[in-house]
């Protein structure tokens, strides 16, 4: 999760990169407060827990084909962008802009980790982190080697998880037999998880602590670590190009967002009319409708970017997403704390009680209130608590907290 703090102080502010990433942290809520609300298995086969009918389908469905996978695709991109925006000092004459980029992903790795295993097991901080350690010493790269090395690696990650998952079911039928045991909601299973989640933060540890761990471990091996440096290797170049800064012509970004909500709608769509065919069998869906939902969400994920410099080139009055994005990072981790305090069991206690429609209702609330939140804290603050703290470590010295009014706060 990158957000404006963790850019070099002296980079000037680019109002399309705020628009992009508060409609990136907002977006990413509708896809979350899957995980948060229901058990974890749901989210990937959704005839595992709840009902699919009437409006809770479409809300299902609208979350599959527009949000799923898309936000943290740019998120991903736009952590690429920071690296490159940072200066030949990090925004800081008496520091490297290594050094300075290595606190910065460190920063970021140890609040994912205390995000991960005290808050909530689905954090993405970590593997954005340790993937933005990595991709740093090729930001100087031409836009045409930076698209070329980003495609490679990207694909990677496809041809890797065809690769194993084709390789288990020839030659290792025992991991199959204990995979697809997995995948098969079983009723034991998902009723531990639920009183897992509704019992106290001590009772949710038993869940959350292996969850987190093989996210960080299997997950972030055979597929996070190929999409996140592939898509940051991707945003650089998008951003040398001027396509992330609202730069381009209005008939590119038509044909960006044609071609990225096109091609990636239909391969989604393909996807899950595959997975209902087959009854979400396990080999279909990871062989075929994941692979097609692994290239869509990426198009899609264009397909908003090229929206939303749209919209910025037109003039949208989008300075409430803006104030978002400013303070991404803060608004991420606050979605946790909301989310895990309405649905555990030390906060509410709705775990498994609240559908899909319900979900996005509560969705829609803490997008009002994060859009009026962040609105008012810029009127008084120059950057967001969470980013405050993350500066001082970076930089190792205290950085103005109220908003001076000699600041051009404009976004």
């Amino acid at each position: 999760m990158e957000d404006g703090s963790l850019a070099t102080n002296a980079s000037p502010r680019i109002r399309s990169l705020d628009v992009l990433r508060g409609v990136g942290v907002l977006g990413m809520l509708a896809v979350h407060i899957q995980l948060f609300a229901f058990p974890s298995l749901a989210r990937w086969n959704p005839t595992a827990y709840g009902h699919l009918e009437g409006l809770n389908w479409w809300v299902w469905l609208a979350t599959s084909v527009l949000a799923d996978g898309k936000f943290i695709s740019i998120f991903a991109m736009l952590l690429g962008v920071s690296i490159v925006m940072q200066s030949g000092r990090g925004g800081d004459r008496a520091m490297s802009a290594w050094r300075a980029h290595v606190r910065r992903m460190t920063a970021l790795l140890g609040l994912g980790l205390l995000h991960a295993y005290f808050i909530w097991y689905g954090d993405m901080l970590v593997p954005l982190a340790l993937c933005g350690t990595i991709v740093f010493p090729v930001r100087r790269l031409s836009p045409r080697w930076l698209l070329v090395l980003g495609g490679l690696v990207f694909t990677a990650g496809s041809a890797l998880s065809l690769a194993l998952t084709w390789s288990t079911a020839q030659s290792d039928p025992v991991a199959l037999a204990s995979w697809r045991e997995h995948w098969t909601p079983r009723p034991a299973v998902v009723a531990l998880e639920i009183a897992q989640y509704r019992g106290g933060w001590t009772e949710q540890m038993a869940h959350r602590v292996p969850a987190a761990l093989e996210t960080e471990t299997v997950t972030f091996i055979t597929n996070l670590f190929w999409q996140m440096t592939g898509l940051m290797l991707i945003g650089m170049a998008l951003f040398k190009l001027g396509v992330l800064s609202a730069a381009r012509s209005r008939v590119f970004y038509l044909r960006m967002g044609a071609l990225g909500f096109g091609g990636g709608m239909l391969l989604i769509s393909l996807g899950l009319w595959r997975s209902f065919a087959t009854k979400w069998d396990l080999l279909d869906f990871t062989l075929i409708s994941q692979q097609l939902h692994y290239w869509g969400n990426f198009f899609v994920a264009l397909g908003w970017t090229a929206l939303v410099m749209l919209l910025c080139q037109h003039g949208w009055p989008l300075r409430p997403v803006a104030a978002v994005g400013r303070m991404a990072l803060s608004n991420y981790l606050l979605q946790s704390v909301i989310c895990t305090t309405i649905f555990y069991g030390h906060g509410l206690g709705l775990f498994g009680r609240v559908d899909r429609a319900g979900q996005f209702a509560i969705v829609m609330g803490v997008w009002t209130f994060q859009l009026l939140a962040s609105s008012a804290w810029f009127r008084y603050f120059a950057v967001g608590p969470v980013e405050w703290v993350t500066r001082w470590v970076v930089y190792r010295r205290r950085p103005g907290f109220l908003r001076s009014p000699a600041v051009d706060a404009r976004v």
